[in-house]
């Protein structure tokens, strides 16, 4: 089952009352802006990384077990 227009119209009718003609294009106004900061946004992104690669950590980490003493351990 479908809406019909006169559904349709009783819909647009009750939102207009409750937001007002106002309201609504503020709404608008403020996703349309959240859009286009999206948008620039995810341009800069791809723009940075293209630029230089990520940084890579090459310091081994202060709770890490070295190789050896793990084999030990299975081997007992």
């Amino acid at each position: 089952m479908g809406l019909s227009v006169w559904q349709i119209a009783i819909i647009a009718v009750v939102i207009l009352v409750l937001f007002g003609r106002g309201k609504i294009s503020e709404m608008m106004g403020d996703f349309g802006k959240g859009i286009s900061s999206f948008k620039k946004g995810m341009t800069e992104d791809v723009d940075v990384s293209d630029d230089k690669p990520s940084a890579q950590i090459e310091a081994p980490a202060k709770d890490a077990v070295p190789a050896e003493k793990t084999s030990d351990k299975t081997a007992s």
